[in-house]
């Protein structure tokens, strides 16, 4: 396995657990306690590097059912780039009720969930910190470094609260347990959340080595990267009904800035081929900024693999479960091309590829067949193994495509089942290298500096060009028909400050797709109402899972806050706008 910080945290977690019931037994506590420890022998240098691990381990801690690695059920089945997909629309139905968005509530128990487990995440965090605080420098060398680690990770979680719930009671190691009952979601408003979730980015990036000798910990340009993106979310300012009122281009600035900084280190580029981005063998590369690390075989009963997943495999012999998480029709419309090789902006809904199953006609961008299973296409580049229609949970509800990039080849070393579910080690990446420039480039638009962005953008659609390798049919052709090029202004397309917006805004979709993010960017731009009812209007004449499907603005821009949760505040916590 990876020499990295998998993340092995059983029996120190199961002490402290049963440490805390054993106050209960009366009996016990006349006997000297074997195989326990307490809360105060935790505090040595020891333990609290043990603790640091368990804080660590959250990063991966979803499950299927509240999946928080990728966000998908988020992100991508609120944007239009996907089905929820699985046995019909009651499958886990409250993904159905986040799809259609007419129907979520806010007593749903995947909201509940989610909001939950990512607040243990903060607690492992906080704990940690807050041993750690407490030990001095001569005891604990590595005293400052651990305190960036996790304030870094404390601020990836508050990152995802803050992009799912918009106001969030903020919890610190300086808060006793016994008193989070008594901090409001309003202590904060939001443009100061994001604030306090900058200032441990911050923390991080000026503490952190440059390089970590365990794959894995954060590093100073990971932090750097991640202040970036929750500067560049910061900078989009909006009121408290979430409608974008205007964009911070001091922020802009730092963001900039900050990408520079990732960029000439040296450190990361783009891999040669897309491909590569999401096959086991490439985990840890250089386009990897921050992943979550997963295993196997490192002594525990079924490793550490991404959970967050297990429902989006195909329905075939080789895995078995479940057709969860289905590239929309629009989406797959999406990567069609024009003549000249670049995006048909306004167009490329007007025909139905999905319907057809042409994929030779129209020309493509190739990561399509990178993202998206298609019958008759190879699965994850097997030309032996070709995917079906059949291998579809539910074709009659939700078409018969399945998402890729999360899923490995059933022969893969990284792959487990686990039943009735399966999944595998393969990392998940938080942050890629091709992120860093397209923020860049969003920014350096944003500032009315688009010719600067145009060689940022084209690097992205040039690696793109070159990744066709993997993509043939058992007889060497093309699995689809590809076309793609960079811009040329003059030559293929006005350069203007309009069409560069455009133009990165379509960039991010083709290279991110269902990876979980596209939803909260519509929402960052300010644009999630238009956009996607303009989607539901043409999606409900292919499918009819979204007849009831429609955004209410200044409402649905944000999950609501967990009735559970404003039970247990005692009313405390305020709902958000709309609610």
């Amino acid at each position: 396995m990876k020499k990295d910080i998998k993340m092995k945290t059983k029996i120190l977690m199961a002490a402290v657990l049963i440490c805390l019931l054993f106050a209960s037994c009366k009996k016990y506590l006349d006997e000297t306690p074997q195989g326990l420890i307490s809360s105060d022998e935790l505090n040595t240098p020891t333990n609290v590097d043990k603790m640091v691990i368990a804080a660590y381990s959250a990063l991966g801690n979803d499950y299927w059912a509240a999946p928080y690695t990728s966000m998908w059920a988020y992100g991508s089945i609120r944007s239009g780039d996907a089905y929820k997909g699985g046995d019909g629309t009651g499958d886990v139905s409250d993904f159905h009720a986040y799809e259609t968005f007419s129907l979520n509530r806010v007593d749903l128990g995947t909201t509940d969930n989610t909001w939950y487990r990512l607040y243990i995440g903060v607690n492992r965090v906080n704990d940690a910190l807050g041993r750690i605080n407490n030990m001095t420098t001569a005891d604990y060398p590595n005293k400052v470094e651990r305190q960036a680690e996790m304030r870094y990770l404390r601020a990836h979680f508050y990152f995802l609260l803050k992009i799912l719930y918009k106001r969030v009671p903020y919890i610190d190691e300086n808060i006793p347990k016994a008193g989070y009952d008594t901090v409001s979601n309003r202590t904060y408003t939001s443009d100061q959340l994001w604030t306090k979730i900058a200032n441990d980015f911050s923390f991080a990036a000026a503490n952190l080595p440059t390089k970590q000798s365990d794959i894995g910990r954060a590093n100073k340009f990971a932090a750097e990267a991640y202040l970036a993106k929750t500067l560049l979310y910061q900078a989009y300012t909006q009121d408290d009904n979430n409608n974008v009122t205007s964009i911070d281009k001091a922020k802009l600035t730092q963001v900039n800035t900050l990408c520079d900084d990732v960029i000439s280190s040296g450190q990361y580029g783009l891999l040669a081929d897309f491909a590569d981005n999401f096959l086991p063998a490439f985990d840890n590369s250089k386009e990897s900024v921050f992943a979550i690390q997963y295993s196997l075989n490192d002594g525990t009963p079924q490793g550490r693999v991404d959970n967050g997943h297990s429902l989006d495999y195909p329905m075939v012999s080789q895995y078995g479960c479940c057709g969860f998480h289905v590239p929309s029709h629009n989406l797959i419309n999406a990567f069609q091309t024009d003549n000249s090789g670049l995006p048909l902006f306004t167009t490329f809904n007007n025909t139905d590829i999905e319907a057809s199953g042409d994929y030779f006609t129209s020309s493509f961008d190739p990561r399509i067949d990178h993202t998206a299973a298609i019958p008759g296409h190879p699965y994850k580049y097997k030309t032996d193994f070709i995917y079906q229609a059949t291998w579809s949970r539910a074709p009659q509800v939700y078409g018969p495509l399945l998402s890729m990039k999360e899923t490995v080849a059933y022969d893969d070393p990284t792959f487990k089942k686990f039943a009735p579910f399966m999944s595998s080690s393969k990392n998940w990446a938080i942050i890629r290298y091709a992120d860093v420039l397209l923020m860049k480039a969003e920014t350096l638009i944003e500032l009315g500096r688009e010719m600067e962005a145009l060689p940022l953008i084209n690097q992205v659609r040039q690696r793109a060009a070159n990744s066709t390798a993997l993509l043939k049919q058992a007889g060497g052709g093309a699995t689809s028909n590809y076309k793609i090029s960079t811009y040329q202004p003059g030559v293929n397309c006005a350069w203007t400050n309009d069409y560069a917006r455009q133009a990165i805004r379509y960039e991010r979709r083709m290279e991110f797709a269902m990876e979980g993010y596209r939803f909260f960017d519509l929402v960052r731009w300010g644009i999630a109402a238009e956009y996607l009812n303009s989607y539901f209007n043409a999606e409900k004449s292919r499918v009819g899972q979204l007849q009831d499907a429609v955004f209410k603005k200044n409402r649905d821009e944000y999950l609501p806050i967990p009735q559970n949760q404003i039970n247990f505040s005692k009313g405390l916590y305020k709902q958000n706008s709309g609610w």
